[in-house]
């Protein structure tokens, strides 16, 4: 019995993406995969030479993405995506680079390079996967994870209050600050792309599901049931003063989602001393 070929077309991320590494090792549940899918479609829709383009990420989960990724990419040590990511592009300004990381990479290691870059408003796109902790070693307590949630390190509640990134981006000096969640694709990708093309330090939060990490320790049962709770609670408010969009996931108050800052400081501009 001769068996049948069926010709299938070639995905139209293939271009993109580095086929022989997929599948990907994400969690089921896990929304890296959505973010990582609205970044490469803004890639591909931005115009800009694939060439052009260039990918670091930190350590965790969010980490792999740049391995995915059929462009330069770079995997840096703990924390250090940014100011690796600083020097390609001092080096080479006509590159667009972006930094693909997560909230205990950029947030607590690299919490300082976070915010000084920021107030340099150096012309990066940072895209923040925030799932609430530290998700590949464990599910421990990390700078956003929500006050009073659960975690392997705090498993009566976590007493301390997280990092509010919509303000601390903006009080910095970024020129440009927004947040959605893996359910919001068209508005991750519509922002990657006015990020690619806005001079200055662009911040882009996007809250993610982690139910191995983060949801077995507060009763969320899987990634759907996170994305639910995304479509019941938030809220597109982009007048909502910033130091009301904290967020606590166990209580019914919104989820402040949208863009919160977009100003036209000048962006960092280097000395260049002609030899």
């Amino acid at each position: 019995m001769e068996t049948a070929i069926i010709a299938v077309d070639k995905h139209p991320l293939d271009v993109i993406l580095r086929e022989e590494r997929i599948p990907h090792i994400f969690c089921p549940g896990c929304g890296l995969g959505i973010i990582m899918r609205c970044f490469a479609q803004a890639i591909l829709d931005s115009q800009i030479p694939i060439e052009k383009h260039v990918v670091v990420s930190g350590i965790g989960c969010s980490g792999r993405v740049a391995g995915y990724m059929e462009i330069d990419s770079y995997h840096t040590t703990h924390g250090r995506a940014i100011p690796f990511a600083l020097g390609i592009k001092l080096a080479k300004p006509e590159l667009n680079v972006v930094v693909f990381s997560g909230d205990g990479d950029l947030a607590a290691i690299g919490g300082n390079h976070l915010i000084h870059a920021a107030r340099r408003n150096v012309d990066l796109t940072v895209v923040c996967a925030n799932n609430f902790n530290y998700g590949m070693t464990g599910g421990q307590v990390g700078p956003t994870t929500p006050y009073g949630a659960r975690a392997t390190t705090a498993p009566f509640g976590n007493p301390e209050h997280p990092f509010n990134f919509p303000l601390l981006l903006a009080a910095a000096g970024a020129n440009f600050v927004s947040r959605w969640t893996a359910l919001h694709a068209h508005q991750v990708q519509k922002d990657l792309l006015y990020a690619f093309q806005k001079p200055g330090f662009s911040f882009i939060e996007v809250l993610s599901p982690c139910p191995i990490g983060y949801g077995k320790s507060n009763q969320i049962e899987d990634g759907v049931e996170e994305m639910m709770l995304y479509k019941e609670r938030c809220k597109i408010d982009k007048h909502v003063p910033l130091d009301e969009v904290e967020i606590d996931l166990s209580s019914n108050q919104p989820i402040y989602v949208g863009r919160f800052v977009d100003r036209q400081l000048i962006p960092y501009q280097p000395v260049r001393i002609e030899e």
